[in-house]
């Protein structure tokens, strides 16, 4: 769940496949080139493994018990990527489509919300800085 390697979300899927789902829905989170005015060049994400590891687990459990017949699988990168990497991947398969985006919208919120994984952003002019990952929800 947690990985320094290239994340691949066609692998993700292929290497997860229920035949009686007939939704999958994936959500890739990729490094932009600006943020809040300032221009990015990369960022560094770090994270205590164990414990974002754990709570990786318990938000796919989580997600899995409220939209029953799902199943989620997620990756998301530490260390340094560049401008266009991606740094979070997930798959869903569901039962049915609606499930299928539901749960993994509800999935990239908690991450940002509860995962225990700091993002610090080099910029353009030499400087960089930590930044609380938040989100608005959709």
């Amino acid at each position: 769940m947690i990985t320094k390697e290239k994340i691949s979300t066609s692998d993700l899927i292929k290497e997860n496949t229920y035949p009686e789902c007939g939704g999958l829905c994936s959500f890739e989170g990729i490094v932009r080139n600006h943020h809040k005015g300032k221009d990015v060049t990369k960022i560094v994400y770090e994270a205590y493994e164990p414990m974002a590891e754990k709570e990786l687990k318990s938000l796919q459990n989580e997600i899995e018990k409220e939209w029953p017949e799902t199943h989620v699988h997620v990756k998301h990168r530490i260390g340094e990527l560049p401008v266009s990497e991606v740094a979070v991947a997930i798959s869903v398969w569901a039962p049915h489509r609606k499930e299928a985006f539901l749960a993994c919208e509800a999935m990239i919120n908690r991450i940002k919300k509860r995962v225990p994984i700091f993002k610090k952003e080099f910029y353009t002019n030499g400087k960089h800085e930590w930044v609380r990952c938040t989100h608005q929800s959709i």
